[in-house]
């Protein structure tokens, strides 16, 4: 046998392997989402667009907003543009599954329970799970407890409506799948309170004149991140490097400063 032959042969399959998968690892490079969104430009960005201060239609009939202008910044920072679907609250996620968008930026609380299924960005802000009432009934809540009897409004599906469920026994949870229907009945007293984002609750005071009030401290602290599929690293590694580059250069506190007076990325 021409050992120094085989050698050569030997030698020659090797590298020929290797480059096999050199060049197969490339191929699924090539073909991650994070790739896929700079090939077309865009990032998909599911919002629901009737939710203010974080994204709603301006007076331009333009979509605004505080999480409009993270995902405008956080879209740039992947060299591309954000490309915003609009969608309800109860079918944004399953807007997610089926790949009709990229991401979920629409203050999607990051839970124990979310995480099993999605992968979730560092924290872009910090809230909490807020009573809201009609001015004059603000003694009425001041704490969990103080929603036993009552008729409480929470969006269909939200993290509100799991958190009163588990936490709370004795209330008459009243869900709806729209945000104006919910202010609307508790302006007229057909249910006592709402809980929503404690953020949300300070824009929704200021737009009703205080006609709308808070009730009580938040009752728990909330995270919400930017929400995708699993098995997308690449995506996942970039968005937060760009939420750093963010809080770093202190762009992220300047857009939370335009939409609420204060810093609520912490």
């Amino acid at each position: 046998m021409n050992l120094a032959k085989f050698g050569r042969r030997s030698l020659l399959a090797a590298m020929a392997v290797a480059v096999m998968a050199g060049a197969s690892v490339k191929a699924i490079a090539a073909d991650s989402l994070l790739s896929q969104i700079k090939d077309r430009g865009t990032l998909r960005v599911g919002v629901e667009g009737t939710y203010p201060p974080f994204s709603f239609q301006g007076d331009d009939g333009k979509l605004t907003g505080f999480e409009v202008a993270f995902a405008n910044d956080l879209a740039k920072r992947l060299g591309v543009k954000a490309d915003f679907k609009t969608t309800k609250w109860d079918g944004i996620l399953a807007s997610l599954d089926a790949k009709r968008v990229d991401v979920v930026i629409n203050q999607v609380t990051i839970s124990d329970e979310r995480k099993k299924k999605y992968d979730f960005s560092a924290p872009y802000t910090v809230s909490g799970i807020q009573a809201l009432v009609k001015k004059g009934n603000e003694a009425s809540i001041t704490s969990p407890d103080s929603l036993k009897g009552k008729k409480v409004g929470v969006g269909l599906g939200t993290n509100y409506e799991q958190w009163l469920r588990e936490n709370v026994q004795g209330v008459d949870v009243r869900t709806y799948d729209d945000d104006a229907t919910k202010y609307q009945d508790l302006r007229v007293g057909r249910i006592n309170a709402i809980l929503v984002d404690r953020l949300a609750a300070l824009d929704l005071m200021k737009k009703t004149h205080n006609t709308l009030v808070t009730a009580g401290e938040p009752f728990s602290r909330l995270e919400s991140g930017v929400a995708m599929r699993k098995g997308n690293p690449e995506l996942l590694a970039a968005v937060n490097n760009a939420i750093d580059e963010m809080k770093r250069d202190g762009s992220l506190e300047k857009i939370s400063q335009t939409w609420f007076g204060t810093d609520v990325t912490k």
